[in-house]
């Protein structure tokens, strides 16, 4: 996330990250611990949406995200929730002055990004040992993209003219072996939105491994 473009983010729910992701990210979602507080970071947070979303159901955040007007709205937007301008790094625990996390969480954020592998590892190292990322991009599999092919849509899909767009499309191996190589185990998948092998989006997450060897 060291490189990117600043959307311009509104107060309402941004359009890449839509209520057809919660239903996936839900069934993913780990278990709220019983003797304290269950505290939850939201890598690109955006406009602060599922962080919101998160903290009404009682865990406490903490979101983070480059983009300066992301921020903004989300302060104004959800006040208590915590919001910080930063970008995923391996030292965010010690940037946002914070104790590792149960969870974090990560929604179509990984297809913007020239260095997936930084992002994945800020993911790891900010959690706590056996804590949870779930993550979400959209969905490439084969049959989605022949149907993409098939009806002349496979250039539009794929554009190159979106200021700040996707750069990266990835498969459930490809994010898969993402996941694995920066220490996850234990990886759960589940569509998102449209019908069953032409999802608009994938959700997966992993357990941080208790002893991870690197790629």
């Amino acid at each position: 996330m060291t490189q990117y473009v600043d959307y311009g983010w509104t107060f309402s729910e941004p359009d890449h990250t839509q209520a057809y992701l919660l239903e996936s990210i839900t069934a993913l979602l780990p278990p709220l611990p019983q003797a304290r507080p269950g505290r939850a970071l939201d890598l690109g947070c955006g406009n602060g949406w599922i962080s919101a979303w998160l903290a009404a159901r009682g865990w406490h955040v903490v979101g983070v995200d480059p983009s300066a007007s992301g921020i903004e709205r989300a302060r104004a937007s959800h006040p208590g929730v915590r919001f910080e301008a930063l970008s995923a790094t391996t030292d965010l625990l010690e940037r946002l002055g914070v104790e590792p996390f149960d969870l974090v969480v990560s929604t179509e954020v990984v297809e913007h990004l020239y260095a997936p592998r930084d992002w994945a590892a800020a993911a790891q190292a900010a959690l706590s040992p056996e804590g949870t990322f779930v993550c979400s991009t959209p969905y490439h599999g084969y049959l989605k993209n022949l149907l993409l092919a098939a009806t002349g849509r496979l250039d539009a899909h794929f554009t190159a003219l979106w200021d700040g767009g996707h750069i990266k499309f990835w498969s459930r191996a490809s994010l898969s072996r993402l996941l694995t190589e920066a220490g996850f185990e234990q990886l759960d998948f589940r569509g998102a939105g449209r019908l069953p092998w032409l999802w608009k989006s994938m959700v997966l997450a992993g357990r941080k491994a208790s002893r991870h060897r690197g790629p």
